[in-house]
């Protein structure tokens, strides 16, 4: 697995090649005004897996034993994850939860279990319009699932992935916060 900065590398060089960069050499921003790479800062490290409750843990479980979707439908991947944990039903596309639920910006307040998303992003037919939601599963990482598949990205490479046209929240699904349910 690449180490951060391969995958800092990499990215800044693919949103280079596709035009999405402010400037040339692509350390400052995109040209949507965003940060073009979104840093975990140490002390603001998202909650580690192994610190997570029953809960949390148990979403973890039934993320990766849920199939994947289809095409644009990453909030269904996500919705079917949670109805696995018996706790919630909540159903929309991408900016509607994006809008609903996820309003931390603070990568400290990241919690396992909670939803990630953006409201638009430049990739895909559907990216614009429907946007982009994963799964915080611990240990700085982002499960979701993307052309029919489900992945697990480092929380860096997503945050900045997906944080080109829009900035990238997080939240409670439901507002149901599992942190505090045990």
């Amino acid at each position: 697995m690449p180490d951060r900065a391969t995958y800092r590398t990499l990215l800044l060089a693919s949103l280079g090649r596709q035009h999405l960069l402010q400037d040339a050499a692509g350390a400052g921003t995109t040209i949507y005004q965003q940060p073009a790479w979104h840093s975990v800062e140490a002390g603001h490290e998202p909650q580690r897996l192994m610190d997570a409750n029953r809960r949390q843990r148990d979403l973890v479980v039934c993320a990766h034993a849920t199939p994947a979707t289809g095409e644009n439908l990453c909030a269904a991947w996500v919705e079917r994850a949670f109805d696995r944990l018996g706790i919630c039903s909540i159903s929309g596309n991408a900016p509607e939860l994006y809008h609903s639920w996820c309003h931390e910006t603070d990568t400290r307040r990241m919690l396992v279990g909670m939803i990630v998303a953006t409201p638009s992003h430049p990739y895909g037919s559907g990216g614009r319009a429907w946007g982009h939601v994963g799964l915080y599963v611990g240990d700085e990482q982002i499960m979701d699932c993307v052309a029919g598949k489900v992945r697990t990205l480092p929380c860096e490479l997503w945050l900045s992935a997906y944080g080109v046209m829009a900035e990238v929240r997080w939240g409670w699904l439901g507002g149901i916060a599992l942190d505090e349910l045990g």
